[in-house]
């Protein structure tokens, strides 16, 4: 028999789904998405989904090098939360938990619950939850206890943050969960604060890796934003941008199809060529990217004649 909070729960969930809420509450909006467009039933008390080993190996190749970066970082995110009774997911963009970590002694419990690596947390098997509504709706939150839609996770409290990989797509969700019933608002800000912070990180390195032998620049970017970087070859053309890049300086996949020097963008790069001719390539790419590859209108940008232009071209082995 259902406990009287567990029924009045469903009842309160069931009413939601029927009504209107959900054009004035993003909470109300993800319950109605998880019994209309994924038909699941508050009511459920079915364990939640785990995947084999092999399935779990196959979505970490999967993820690649992000899960690589995140390593330390998850590392460091547990010595922060985990003697405070919380665990700390890793999953990918549908919901697989692919790494975890959290203190040995409270394994069992978080293993009960379904926290664990190779269980499905995307909305569609569970309903309104951090990681499955953090993926859907791209954006940092928290699902505290009873605002979860299945009444079996009421217990729990998550708060996870979005990752975006270098082409600033949704990549994976990084979340901080606990079943600590004396959880206080200052103590969810607190994990919210240290999980945004991890998220930032992890996508930095993996930011990196993707672009190894570039220059990472930080660009402006609004602090709410995140971590605003630019990847820049050594002509200065921007070659790659994290997704807070993207949004702080109006650029996309399109924008980055044809070659943008960074002065462009971000104001005067400063120069580190190590030669003459280095310094003097990097110029003319400069202005050929600007001139979206036209060389007649970037000998008049530069004050030479086109033949020069053409000259100094071959000389430095560049085509276009």
């Amino acid at each position: 028999m259902q406990r009287p909070s567990s029924e009045a729960h469903i009842r309160r969930v069931e009413r939601v789904i029927a009504g209107a809420e959900a054009a004035s509450s993003a909470l109300a909006a993800s319950w109605r998405r998880s019994g209309r467009l994924h038909a699941l039933d508050p009511a459920s008390n079915a364990p939640s989904l785990r995947l084999t080993e092999s399935e779990v190996h196959q979505a970490q190749h999967k993820l690649g090098p992000l899960l690589r970066a995140a390593q330390a970082t998850l590392d460091r995110l547990l010595a922060a939360v985990g003697s405070v009774g919380c665990c700390v997911l890793l999953s990918d963009r549908d919901g697989i938990v692919v790494d975890r970590r959290g203190a040995q002694g409270d394994d069992r419990t978080f293993e009960s619950w379904g926290l664990w690596t190779g269980a499905i947390w995307s909305e569609q098997y569970e309903g309104t939850n951090g990681i499955g509504t953090c993926l859907a709706e791209e954006r940092a939150l928290t699902i505290h206890r009873d605002q979860h839609f299945f009444s079996r996770n009421s217990l729990l409290g998550c708060t996870t943050v979005p990752i975006f990989d270098e082409h600033g797509e949704i990549a994976a969700a990084l979340d901080v969960s606990s079943c600590r019933a004396d959880s206080t608002e200052g103590f969810v800000q607190l994990i919210a604060v240290a999980a945004a912070d991890a998220a930032r990180h992890i996508e930095a390195e993996n930011f990196r890796l993707a672009f190894p032998d570039a220059r990472i620049v930080l660009a402006p970017g609004s602090e709410r934003a995140g971590r605003s970087l630019l990847a820049v070859d050594h002509d200065d053309l921007v070659i790659g941008a994290t997704r807070a890049a993207r949004m702080a300086l109006g650029i996309n996949a399109a924008t980055l199809a044809r070659p943008i020097p960074a002065a462009d963008l971000i104001g005067q790069v400063n120069e580190r060529h190590d030669d003459l001719e280095t310094a003097e390539r990097a110029v003319l790419q400069r202005a050929l990217a600007r001139a979206d590859g036209n060389v007649s209108k970037a000998a008049k940008d530069l004050d030479m004649s086109r033949a020069t232009l053409h000259r100094k071209m071959r000389q430095l082995a560049l085509h276009r």
